[in-house]
């Protein structure tokens, strides 16, 4: 079953070109099916990049999902258009009193300042608080994993050396799970970022479980409460070139920043990237969505507690 996403979103005409099916709202509801509900708080500058990069992800999978955009209030985008976020973006006041059957929350460029000096702190934990009690699973990606950990669990972040950018080989700890269903020994993951979450900060605490990990990169997928939160630090829904325009950008910006590790064909930003997560970033989405998610939910969204 296809998407069923707000009409005119310009996600829609890039992933048509993709040959990915989406359904906007005004198809969808002719059909007599109740759709997942998922809410996407993207913190991300550029968003209709993570718009577009999360819905290819949702898109693979035979259920139909219905997806809210949600804003924070007080953080004006500076690089979306206003137009945009007026027109798809709600603000979490509209959608409070709702119940969902999954979130997810991007990571956001501000992982090197302390949490509680990001401007929007405040909002984001009432959110984080409100996500225990209203929504089934949550996914938190990047920074917003540090977050939750830290709001949560007081799990602390720790600045890294330099930046951990590229891709990385990981390995299931429990390959038996069911967000491993169909994953190789050892999958691959893009990461950028600037600080890491611990191992041994972790394990001190008893509710949460490490699910995979990469020698290089270190922890990757934090589970808690049995699947009704996921913390992961890389980026599996990156677009082949995400990197790349990443790495050229710092580069223009005269920023010390080191090409990405194992991404290019021969290490040539020249060639290109060699593409090697898409596979299970689609198997990663399609699993939560099923055993965490569909699985899990109430037909009636009322019955979500925390």
């Amino acid at each position: 079953m296809p998407l069923n996403i707000p009409n005119k979103i310009p996600a829609i005409n890039a992933l048509k070109r993709e040959n990915i099916f989406v359904m906007p709202f005004d198809k969808a509801s002719t059909q007599d099916i109740r759709p997942l509900k998922v809410v996407i708080l993207n913190l991300m500058p550029i968003k209709i990049t993570t718009e577009t990069d999360l819905i290819r992800l949702l898109s693979n999978t035979p259920l139909q999902i219905e997806i809210d955009f949600l804003k924070i209030k007080n953080h004006t985008s500076k690089n979306t258009p206003i137009e945009h976020l007026k027109a798809f973006y709600k603000p979490f006041d509209q959608i409070a009193e709702n119940n969902y059957d999954g979130m997810i929350i991007t990571g956001a460029p501000v992982e090197q300042m302390e949490f509680e000096e990001v401007n929007y702190w405040d909002e984001l934990t009432t959110i984080f608080d409100w996500a225990k009690t209203h929504v089934t699973s949550t996914l938190f990606i990047c920074w917003a994993a540090q977050a939750g950990l830290y709001h949560y669990y007081g799990i602390p972040k720790h600045q890294l050396r330099e930046k951990m950018f590229g891709v990385f080989a990981h390995k299931p700890l429990e390959p038996l799970y069911p967000i491993f269903r169909g994953f190789d020994d050892v999958f691959y993951v893009p990461h950028s970022r600037h600080t890491e979450i611990r191992r041994t900060d972790i394990e001190q605490n008893t509710g949460l479980k490490i699910l995979s990990e990469s020698e290089e990169a270190g922890v990757h997928i934090v589970m808690a409460r049995n699947g009704r939160e996921f913390f992961i630090t890389g980026h599996s829904e990156y677009a082949p070139l995400t990197l790349d325009e990443e790495y050229k950008r710092d580069l223009a910006k005269g920023l010390p920043i080191q090409q990405p590790k194992n991404y290019y064909i021969d290490n040539d930003p020249n060639k290109g990237p060699l593409v090697t997560w898409r596979s299970h970033a689609n198997l990663l989405f399609s699993n939560w969505l099923n055993y965490f998610v569909y699985q899990e939910t109430p037909y009636n969204l009322d019955d979500i507690h925390g």
